[in-house]
């Protein structure tokens, strides 16, 4: 017979941890402390992180925060809603690692907070307190809330517009509720758009129709408060997008047609893959309740005693919006991150009437993942394609070691738990599995630091006075410039830049000849100067009697600078 854990069983050996403010609250308060110690805790890592904290440092430096700018050059790819937030923290609390991750750690908090009260108002407390802990723990969304990149901002904005239309279209939902659920949602779309541009609105707008399409429920349009919401969409977005046409008359045509249409239906971007490219993200980003997401969207599937369907609203919005990247021609891991607090709320929900059956095989799967981690642990040294890669691999072994067993021993007591008080067992794994999370975050700091190119910074530093200038030949350093607080002359590789050095053209050296001939003259004149150069373009300049001096070298880059 298949049995079912109900609330009222909950106190069959032990108080249920939901029902112990005490508890609840040394929970929320060791994860926030973690929560936040993490986000200053590496370095910023290329590409992402290093090309968003600079773009805001320029914000602030040069203090035009309408125009983008990448290494000075003029960057019309995404809209400024982060570099907003970023070049407002630095301004308050100074340029570092932690401050460039501040809007997306807060981004992270923002959408487990919201979905965790939308999920009370609408199923209540037990649920609410499940779907914080779900989404909280869940890998990828852990993950990426230390990451700063834009899909945690554009998550963190959808998830307001998701809530805001939930709590908004509830049953019961008095009128000021209504309108104001509403505004939230008009809000969060637009706030959004301005994250990452279009997707802000176009998703949220597809989910609508396809959920009224699949209920008839068609009434819900004259719900939406649709006067006042266009009002504060456009009130949000407009100025800036009026403001930056305006300044930059060629922005409209670069960021609505290339950013958009063809990123869409193209692989101009070079980031396709397969149709099952975002399955395997799925499964690890769900972790540790892989084994609970099937039956939590096949039980959404079921009639709720409700006119508005809420848990047919969030089965829409993760298997669409997972759908829309699967068949784009643009694919980042992190495009699917906006699904994740709506699978919360279903995994939330089915877990107030689980067996403990499926408890115990979720439990069991998190189980063997710690042991067999623990096991292919030693094998990730071996992992290096080169020799100088082992250091940065063999640091990453204690943090993996200290993983598994954080997950190993969350598993075994969730198993312990699952038939004793299933609230314990679903913490246990919670705490245990986010912990081990951010101990693999720690682990590739090694390797981060080398990509970032960090060691070389006080080698550099060194030789910089105020007019120094720093050349970017044959490559483009994303986290320097920022650590340096310095832009880079690029030389013959524009990189993402392409567009900005065709309408600025005075702003970088296309030809590496015309390059030489420049380190020439400044050579001769005394000046100083350096350069990041990849080692082929190293041997090159060697063969050319160029006058440098070596002052950083490492696989990925050798730094020279004018001899004196």
């Amino acid at each position: 017979m298949k049995q079912h854990l109900h609330p009222s069983s909950q106190q069959a050996n032990t108080q249920s941890p939901y029902e112990s403010p005490r508890t609840l609250w040394a929970v929320v308060i060791g994860f926030l402390i973690v929560w936040f110690y993490m986000l200053g805790a590496r370095t910023l890592v290329p590409t992402d992180e290093g090309r968003y904290a600079e773009m805001a440092r320029e914000m602030v430096a040069t203090g035009d925060w309408i125009t983008q700018r990448l290494n000075g050059i003029k960057y019309f790819e995404k809209p400024p809603l982060q570099n907003w937030m970023n070049a407002l923290t630095f301004s308050l609390f100074g340029l570092g690692d932690w401050q460039a991750r501040l809007w997306t750690g807060l981004c992270g908090l923002i959408g487990i907070a919201i979905s965790s009260y939308t999920a009370f108002k609408i199923y209540g407390r037990r649920i609410a307190i499940s779907t914080a802990v779900i989404l909280g723990s869940s890998f990828y969304w852990a993950a990426m809330g230390h990451v700063n990149s834009l899909d945690m901002g554009l998550s963190g904005m959808m998830t307001l517009a998701l809530c805001g239309l939930l709590l908004s279209q509830r049953d019961g939902a008095n009128a000021k509720e209504q309108r104001n659920g509403m505004l939230l949602c008009w809000a969060g779309m637009a706030l959004a758009t301005m994250s990452k541009g279009l997707i802000g609105f176009v998703l949220p707008g597809a989910v609508l129709v396809l959920y009224t399409i699949w209920t008839r429920d068609f009434g819900l349009w004259l719900r939406l408060h649709m006067g006042k919401g266009l009002l504060l969409f456009f009130a949000i977005t407009a100025p800036w997008f009026i403001l930056v046409w305006q300044a930059n008359p060629e922005h409209p045509h670069f960021f609505f047609i290339h950013e958009h249409f063809q990123r869409f239906t193209s692989t101009i971007h070079k980031r396709g893959g397969a149709w099952y490219y975002f399955f395997p993200l799925l499964l690890i980003g769900i972790l540790p309740w892989l084994g609970l997401l099937l039956q939590s969207m096949f039980a959404s599937l079921r009639k709720e005693q409700s006119q508005f369907q809420a848990k047919k609203m969030l089965l829409t919005w993760a298997v669409f919006i997972f759908f829309f990247f699967s068949i784009s021609g643009s694919k980042l891991p992190s495009y699917i991150l906006p699904i994740f607090p709506a699978l919360a709320i279903l995994i939330a929900c089915q877990l107030e009437s689980i067996s403990t059956l499926s408890l115990r095989i979720n439990a069991l799967i998190m189980t063997l993942i710690g042991a067999a981690s623990i096991f292919m642990t030693p094998k990730i040294a071996g992992m290096a394609k080169h020799v100088y890669e082992a250091p940065f691999y063999a640091a990453m072994i204690p943090w993996a070691y200290a993983a598994a067993g954080l997950t190993l021993i969350g598993g075994l007591f969730a198993l312990i738990y699952a038939q004793r008080n299933k609230d314990w067992s679903v913490l246990s794994l919670a705490i245990t599995v986010f912990l081990a999370g951010q101990a693999l975050f720690l682990g590739h700091d090694t390797w981060g630091k080398y990509n970032a190119g960090v060691y070389h910074l006080t080698a550099i530093q060194a030789e910089l006075k105020a007019d120094t200038p720093i050349f970017s030949v044959g490559r483009y350093e994303q986290a320097l410039p920022f650590y340096l607080q310095r832009t880079t002359i690029l030389v013959e590789h524009p990189d993402e830049m392409q567009f900005g050095v065709g309408i600025q053209p005075e702003l970088w050296i296309p030809k590496q000849t015309d390059f030489v001939l420049k380190w020439r003259d400044m050579h001769a004149k005394g000046q100083n100067a350096v350069a990041f150069v990849r080692q082929e373009i190293y041997d090159d300049l060697q063969k050319q009697n160029l006058p440098m001096r070596v002052i950083g070298h490492d696989p990925k880059r050798v730094i020279i600078a004018i001899p004196h």
